[in-house]
């Protein structure tokens, strides 16, 4: 761009000179201004079109996804007919459930207020209910996949699909170690399907879709990222994906999918103070769900397997007294007589690192990977051991039905003139097991913590009366004065470990000061 000035001639040319330089000058600022702003401004408008062509394709990925699971999708309704009941019923205390398992849970969430009462009238029946569920078809011939608490106890299951077909199921199969269970249609073909993904790959962040029908309302879909990964919830033996789409009551069984519109999580649970969405859904990863449903369509049950070890996590405190680098792995509490563990030559006090050349990162971490291994083979399992790593075989047998329930807790006083040995540096006084706790700890040696100093070591480290002592370090001991003797060579400033039970088994304690 030019810019050029005219001015009228004139006898005195010098004194319009300086300002029409002045104005030159400045008409020239102007225009590299305008000129040097043209090219920003000429790419403003592109560069919003760009942000708007993602947005809509991010938005195409999710209507993909949706429009590719939506079809497998299914209402599961379940009803439970009324059942005689002979005699008087349970009768129901302030603090528990009555509902526990039904629609109606969550009205109770701390169990019955003061004075209510919930019993059964003798020689009446139990109250029939009914549920509503989600679920997902991954089997053309009819195989659903939902969670054991939409079906259990369960006469009659109904599964309707988006279509508005409905089927009457055939079998059922659950297994509420994992809550999940499947359904096999009865007269279904070429139904469609979704596909089961790979939840290993699953990252925290990952955008994901949870569909299913929540209060009822069909074929919801809500969007959301994994905001956890590995997530331990009590009374079932997963480990669950968290995520922040919104999943409510009658979610239940439905599929997280992705944005590839596969499934990788069956929606199981919530946090909720209230029952409804916070943002804290938990689904059951779908390698977890695949293993699950190829055992319960084979065989009809799940078989886990094991190796015969209570275990328990490593602390940064206990690591730096075993030795451990780091605190991956678990620490070996009891090796259970009889079990491959023991035939393997596993010892109390062993930190187990891998199994067959897999990290272990944790107590779930081991308890997935020995459940799901081959049965009657030979697998190697790695421990850290007096500083050193060694290498065992281990052939893993079926996990038995009864394995060790928990049992009572105990909090025993002395007996009158009974002999005790007290540790004013550990903080704690033991006696000989003597009589007491014998239905408890009958087939163990050791002595019975009979008190514990409040502000001493012991109590700190979780110690308390009525827990039996077995051994110090890796030295057995049976009477109070084996006790004096092995902690005679101990200091609390060192620490020392010990492996203690209670009636719910064996743990591996460490005291150490400060």
């Amino acid at each position: 761009m030019t810019s050029r000035i005219h001015s009228r001639p004139s006898s005195r040319r010098g004194r319009y000179r300086p300002a029409a330089c002045v104005f030159c000058a400045a008409a020239l600022a102007a225009a590299a201004v305008v000129a040097a702003l043209a090219p920003v401004s000429a790419l403003a408008e592109p560069s919003a079109a760009e942000d708007l062509v993602h947005a809509q394709a991010l938005s195409k990925a999710f209507r993909r996804a949706a429009e590719t699971a939506s079809p497998a999708v299914v209402v599961v309704r379940s009803q439970a007919k009324p059942k005689k009941v002979s005699g008087r019923g349970p009768q129901r205390e302030r603090g528990e459930n009555p509902f526990k398992g039904t629609p109606f849970e969550d009205m109770f969430p701390d169990g019955l207020p003061e004075g209510f009462e919930f019993n059964m009238p003798e020689g009446g029946k139990s109250p029939g209910r009914s549920g509503v569920g989600s679920g997902v078809i991954v089997d053309a011939s009819g195989v659903v996949i939902t969670n054991n608490h939409v079906v259990e106890g369960a006469d009659e299951v109904v599964v309707e699909l988006a279509d508005g077909r409905e089927f009457k199921a055939d079998t059922i199969e659950t297994d509420p170690e994992s809550d999940l269970a499947v359904i096999k249609l009865a007269d279904a073909r070429g139904l469609p399907t979704a596909k089961l993904g790979d939840s290993d790959r699953l990252a925290i962040g990952d955008w994901v879709i949870a569909i299913g029908n929540p209060f009822d309302l069909e074929t919801t879909v809500s969007a959301g990222i994994i905001s956890g990964k590995g997530r331990v919830l009590g009374g079932t033996r997963a480990e669950f994906l968290q995520t922040d789409a919104a999943i409510n009551p009658g979610n239940s069984g439905g599929p997280l999918i992705n944005l590839e519109g596969e499934v990788v999580g069956i929606n199981t649970a919530i946090a909720s103070n209230s029952g409804g969405y916070q943002g804290i859904g938990f689904a059951i990863p779908a390698k977890l769900a695949r293993w699950v449903t190829d055992q319960l369509i084979a065989k009809g049950r799940v078989e886990r397997a094991y190796i015969g070890v209570q275990m328990g996590p490593i602390d940064a405190r206990m690591a730096t007294k075993l030795g451990v680098k780091d605190r991956n792995g678990v620490l070996v509490s009891e090796v259970v007589p009889g079990s491959p563990a023991a035939a393997a030559g596993v010892q109390e006090l062993d930190v187990i690192t891998a199994f067959d050349d897999q990290p272990i990162k944790g107590l779930r971490s081991l308890q997935e990977l020995v459940e799901r291994s081959a049965i009657g083979k030979p697998h190697t399992l790695t421990v850290f051991r007096d500083g050193e790593q060694v290498t065992l075989t281990v052939t893993v047998k079926p996990l038995p039905d009864d394995l060790a329930k928990a049992g009572r807790p105990m909090k025993p006083e002395a007996e009158d003139g009974s002999e005790t040995f007290y540790s004013g540096e550990f903080g704690l006084e033991v006696r000989d097991k003597g009589s007491l706790a014998e239905d408890a700890y009958a087939d163990f040696t050791g002595v019975v913590v009979d008190r514990v100093d409040d502000d001493g070591v012991a109590a700190a480290a979780g110690i308390g009366p009525g827990m039996l002592i077995r051994k110090v370090g890796r030295t057995p001991v049976a009477s109070i004065a084996e006790f004096e003797a092995a902690l005679a060579n101990e200091s609390a400033a060192d620490g020392v470990v010990l492996g203690v039970r209670t009636p719910r088994g064996n743990q591996v304690v460490l005291l150490k000061q400060g």
